[in-house]
């Protein structure tokens, strides 16, 4: 562990108000004013350049010092300015987006040491210790080599397709997907490996952590929380093949399903959560009977191919 101030290089920010800057549209060229949100990247606002004001670059970290959301930390990707109460950090050596990322992380988990209008975070930000990027877990790397392969990727052009509700049918969730039971894992199983372990969070993919058996469902699936308080119908789309525990479901599907068409589907899925609590589980039979309502081509099946052409309209969905 080191401090802050050892690992980076700790700023104030420009200490600009957002109220005496002139307001641009997202898409007019303008530069990001960061505040402390913990939204949208602490993002408040968008604004026109002012002459002599060289924004900070994309890359650093802003961490917010006030606010009810104290230390809420983001990796900006886009250069930007700063509100009051906004430090920037700069690595002192060269680290990775996915490194940037898990030390915003580790910022925030030091959230617990401040109040929002008592115990304020200027004074003390360069102290708080975090760990070094040589400490970091291991698959911190392969999310590194995700996140650069497809950082220069550009969103997908063109406008979003209109959706048609009139159109849409119901289908059985037992007629898209083979549902099958995930398996518990034993606490001292869970302690290392490289196995993604799926359980019933409703958060953060489902993962709850890395185990060193062998994966029992492939990639290109969805997980089901069909127990858990909180997490009862919360689906999730795994890009890795996983281990799930007893309170999750593997669906399997039962068409061509490619990662757009499976984020069509975990919103729908989702849309019917409110059927179901910690009291009234989603059983084996009420997976098997819940219907979800989806697009349908001419002949009254799913239509596949919209939903595949309607998230590739979305913004970002280049980064997919």
């Amino acid at each position: 562990m080191k401090t802050l101030i050892d690992i980076f290089d700790v700023r104030h920010g420009n200490k600009m108000d957002l109220n005496k800057m002139t307001l641009l549209p997202g898409n007019a060229g303008g530069i990001n004013f960061v505040g402390r949100s913990s939204r949208k990247l602490g993002i408040t606002a968008t604004v026109a350049p002012i002459p002599g004001v060289e924004p900070y670059p994309e890359g650093l970290i802003t961490v917010a010092l006030g606010g009810t959301r104290l230390l809420a930390s983001f990796v900006q990707e886009r250069p930007f300015y700063t509100a009051q109460n906004v430090d920037v950090l700069k690595p002192k050596k060269k680290m990775t987006f996915a490194q940037k990322v898990y030390a915003c992380l580790c910022i925030r988990r030091n959230r617990f040491r401040y109040g929002a209008f008592g115990r304020e975070a200027n004074r003390t930000l360069h102290s708080l210790l975090i760990p070094e990027a040589r400490d970091f877990p291991r698959w911190i790397g392969a999310a590194s080599r995700v996140a650069e392969k497809d950082t220069a990727s550009p969103a997908a052009p063109g406008h979003v397709l209109p959706l048609d509700l009139a159109s849409w049918k119901p289908f059985k969730l037992s007629s898209l997907f083979e549902i099958k039971r995930g398996k518990g894992v034993a606490k001292h199983v869970r302690e290392s490996g490289e196995t993604p372990y799926i359980g019933a969070l409703d958060r953060n993919n489902g993962l709850v952590g890395y185990v060193s058996q062998p994966a029992a469902h492939p990639a290109g699936t969805l997980t089901l929380n069909w127990n858990g308080i909180g997490g009862v119908g919360v689906a999730f789309y795994q890009p890795q093949a996983y281990w799930c525990s007893g309170d999750v479901v593997a669906l399997y599907p039962q068409f061509k399903m490619t990662a757009e068409i499976a984020l069509f589907m975990v919103p729908m899925i989702r849309k019917e959560r409110y059927r179901f609590s910690f009291g009234r589980k989603l059983t084996s039979q009420r997976m098997a009977d819940l219907e979800l309502r989806l697009p349908a081509d001419g002949a009254g099946a799913p239509d596949y191919d919209f939903m595949q052409a309607y998230v590739k309209t979305l913004p970002f969905s280049s980064q997919i």
